[in-house]
């Protein structure tokens, strides 16, 4: 018998049970016993058998088997996926072809031939492992169908030619990388560059906004949880880590993390294995770490808001990506793309911008970087009614034109980030996401600074 994993065994003859345990210790991995079939639910959170030998005749029934198929549908309404193998010293065909339609995966009969059970039990194993697989598998094609297209990454300043540069260098390795950027400068599509150009290319590429969950979700989210592990978890659920398992995860906004979920996460990265909310059991996994941050992370380790040790893990290289208002000419590049693409979205003849309007870009700050560029070209596609789009068409803010001056007067960061947040949510009208877009953060970092600011 090739094939070793866990067994639980139902019967109420304790003699039976003596003798299977006996006879099957040698040739699986661990084994369970039980007479009462109410400890079935216990077993089946707790030891997560890949195998279960159900008998399918108990005291009350001598012939019946009812109460066998009572356990069954018990065992499959908390593991769809199980693998069960009825047994009974009253075998005929009509039970038989009932136990397989309703879920069971053989049938055999006592007294038992040895070589016949363990042929039985090492198939019945080869299953389990596969059903487990394809559904590893299924949210792994998930992930790849959201990342099959190869990212372009617009510019040819010096600039992000040495990031291109960089990501070819890279191309053989893999490193964890570290992505430094200002929000709106390209952090995510770098990392899709960074999964396509390395030896995971054709593995799964799942992706996860730190900043946008809660605290309480965290655990979930990464690491996934069991069925019944919490109220709501009617059924088990794979983490965004284990999905990854021979890809690439990308952790956005990895600054966001509060100290005890980096504690959790270094823990994870650290063994290269997670254990799921509810489970008793680790699963061992194997990521290539991708993170990004608008944060210092360096000046977070100096003040204690951040682990040195977990940014030792994840910044084998750091990348940093420039905003645009240090790319020059790429700010009209990119402006090109965005006006081809809102043309066709919206059935609009806008064939360029005029000398003017291409200046005028140029000399904007761009304090939201090339997301911000990329909504000023929507709007100015929607809203003109000519083929060349004038300076008219973007009505910056004037704060927003004043190019590379910095503002002496108040340099109190929390005065700063309340001015700046009040005039998001006035110039938003109260609408947290246009003003969460306008700050450059997700709606949770938005939230979380509101209370933090007592607004």
């Amino acid at each position: 018998m090739e094939e070793k994993g866990k067994i639980l065994i139902i019967d109420d003859n304790e003699d039976v049970l003596f003798a299977l345990n006996l006879l099957l210790e040698p040739y699986m991995e661990k084994v369970k016993v039980t007479t009462q079939p109410a400890r079935i639910a216990h077993f089946m959170t707790t030891f997560k058998p890949d195998v279960i030998l159900l008998d399918m005749n108990f005291r009350r029934d001598a012939i019946s088997g009812q109460e066998g198929f009572d356990c069954l549908e018990q065992i499959l309404q908390i593991d769809p996926q199980a693998v069960v193998i009825f047994m009974t010293a009253y075998a005929d065909t009509d039970k038989a072809v009932r136990a397989i339609k309703e879920g069971a995966t053989d049938f055999v009969s006592k007294p038992w031939e040895k070589e016949k059970l363990l042929a039985t039990l090492s198939s019945a194993l080869k299953l389990s492992r596969s059903r487990k697989e394809v559904g590893k598998l299924q949210a792994q094609m998930l992930a790849l169908k959201t990342d099959d297209e190869l990212p372009e990454l617009i510019g040819n300043s010096p600039a992000m030619q040495k990031v291109k540069e960089t990501i070819f260098k890279l191309s053989d390795t893999d490193a964890n990388i570290l992505i430094l950027g200002e929000n709106g400068t390209g952090k995510d599509l770098v990392a899709r560059m960074l999964k396509h150009f390395s030896p995971r290319q054709e593995a799964a590429f799942v992706t996860i906004d730190l900043g946008s969950i809660p605290e309480q979700l965290f655990e979930s989210e990464l690491f996934g949880y069991e069925k019944g592990a919490f109220t709501d978890a009617r059924k088990a659920k794979p983490g965004r880590m284990e999905i990854a398992s021979g890809g690439t995860l990308f952790l956005d906004e990895i600054g966001n993390l509060s100290l005890p979920m980096q504690a959790k996460l270094l823990t994870a990265i650290e063994k290269h294995r997670i254990l799921r909310l509810g489970a008793v059991e680790p699963i061992e996994i194997d990521v290539r770490l991708i993170c990004a941050t608008n944060a210092n992370l360096h000046q977070r380790v100096a003040d204690g808001s951040f682990r040195q040790d977990l940014l030792y893990r994840i910044n084998t290289i750091e990348l940093r990506i420039p905003p645009l208002r240090e790319r020059g000419e790429d700010i009209l590049l990119l402006a090109e793309h965005f006006l081809t693409g809102y043309n066709r979205k919206y059935h609009k003849e806008v064939k360029g911008l005029t000398r003017e309007a291409k200046n005028k870009l140029l000399k904007y700050n761009w304090p939201g970087n090339v997301r911000e560029l990329q909504h000023t070209i929507e709007r100015a596609v929607i809203l003109s009614d000519n083929t060349l789009l004038r300076p008219a068409d973007f009505p910056f803010p004037t704060a927003g034109n004043e190019h590379r001056e910095s503002n002496d007067e108040e340099l109190n960061l929390e005065k700063l980030e309340r001015k700046a947040v009040e005039k998001a949510m006035r110039s938003s009208g109260g609408n947290m996401t246009r003003a969460a877009e306008l700050l450059g953060i997700t709606r949770f970092a938005l939230y979380r600074k509101i209370e933090k600011l007592g607004l």
